[in-house]
């Protein structure tokens, strides 16, 4: 099929739930892209935070290759090296005791939704809850801006009407919170609650950083309840934000995370990290997935964790993100309310609608993307280099210009 070939087909076979620009890519090398008329463009989404080492990167397809020639998948009924080898780095590098693998980061966070339930049901029969002892310990905590997923409990805990509405009544007992406010969040947490989820860096609602006030308050209000405390790091964890967690930064840890998008370098994957405490209340039959953890997917995976755990890996990226912040500080400012973010995961927030922003930056052959209405995301390739933070700041100069 030839270009517009491909467009008419999509409108035609594919449920319409994107909003697709007219534009066909055929393949990628770095952090470029080449649609299908050979036409280049430097890739600052990294497909929503995914391919953390760009495209095509030689050590990630001779991973795929080679494991593609071997085994692809068995099944979760059975033993593979690839899997224990992947589980062995995370669990080895975090605060954590054991993983259970899924596809996506709406399973991962659905997963340690469950997870939560099944702990605070044990902690209430066993009698160990203390004075937080409650027959009804069911409630979930999210905040406000959060984004977790599009799973009926992911998106229960995710605070956006325009997601929620068409697909109500949702998973009742969650309480929306606002953001970065340390005495909402305590106010929030109570005895019936059983897990507290949120994203030490918001992606989607705007790429904001939480407080250490606010995560040390979450944290606290947690032990006090006997509440398990998650950190959905499904887009700013394995160094994006330049450290290889983006909770490091607080000197706070949680009960379990979740990971996801550029976990197996663009092959779907999943992962919650879990304590001790928690993996011990899950028995078999609990929880599972047909596909979770192939071996092939893991050995993406694998190649992709072993860079982006380099501590001189990871330097570089709070390099390029100190010099990606220090040139949008230099842009002109009279369209620009704010700038933050971390690493190579930034928001730009206008005082008015990005998308035609994005739409002159892609046709200046510059991919970017929002978070919300107002704020352009940049979250290019970790692998990224000074001269390709350079070229995208100058197309954005010349498009805020226009």
């Amino acid at each position: 099929m030839n270009y517009q070939e491909t467009i008419n087909a999509e409108q035609k076979y594919i449920v319409q739930t994107y909003a697709r620009p007219e534009v066909v890519f055929s393949h990628g090398e770095g952090a470029y892209l080449w649609d299908s008329e050979g036409k280049r463009y430097l890739d600052f989404t990294s497909g929503i935070a995914v391919t953390a080492l760009g495209h095509s990167d030689p050590g990630w397809v001779h991973a795929v290759r080679e494991q593609a020639g071997k085994l692809a998948h068995v099944s979760n009924l059975y033993h593979t090296e690839p899997h224990v080898a992947l589980a062995r780095r995370l669990v080895e590098n975090s605060f954590a005791d054991r993983v259970f693998f899924c596809n996506s980061g709406s399973e991962a966070n659905e997963t340690a939704l469950k997870f939560a339930r099944k702990y605070a049901r044990t902690l209430s029969q066993s009698g160990n809850s203390g004075k937080s002892a409650s027959a009804e310990k069911t409630g979930f905590v999210a905040f406000s801006g959060g984004f977790h997923g599009r799973t009926m409990g992911a998106l229960s805990v995710t605070a956006r009407e325009k997601y929620q509405e068409p697909f109500a009544p949702l998973v009742p007992g969650v309480t929306i919170a606002p953001f970065n406010d340390p005495d909402a969040a305590r106010a929030a947490t109570g005895p019936d609650t059983c897990a507290v989820i949120v994203e030490p860096l918001q992606g989607e609602g705007g790429v904001h950083p939480a407080t250490p006030e606010f995560l040390q308050a979450v944290r606290a209000a947690c032990d006090e309840h006997d509440a398990l405390l998650i950190f959905d790091e499904v887009q700013c964890g394995l160094g994006r934000t330049g450290t290889l967690w983006a909770h490091e930064a607080y000197g706070v840890e949680p009960d379990m995370m979740t990971l996801a998008k550029p976990l197996a370098g663009g092959l779907p994957i999943g992962a919650t990290l879990v304590r001790e405490k928690v993996a011990a209340v899950m028995t078999v039959g609990d929880h599972g997935s047909t596909f979770a953890a192939g071996p092939l997917v893991c050995r993406a995976a694998t190649a992709v964790f072993d860079r982006v755990a380099d501590p001189e890996f990871l330097a570089t990226v709070r390099d390029r993100g100190r010099q990606l912040l220090a040139a949008l500080h230099n842009l002109p400012q009279e369209q620009i309310v704010a700038i933050r973010g971390r690493g190579l995961l930034v928001g730009v927030e206008l005082d008015r609608p990005v998308k035609p922003l994005i739409e002159a930056a892609r046709a200046r052959g510059l991919m970017v993307i929002n978070a919300g209405e107002n704020v352009l995301r940049l979250a290019p390739p970790l692998i990224t280099g000074e001269a390709q933070i350079e070229e995208a700041v100058e197309v954005l100069a010349r498009c805020l210009e226009a």
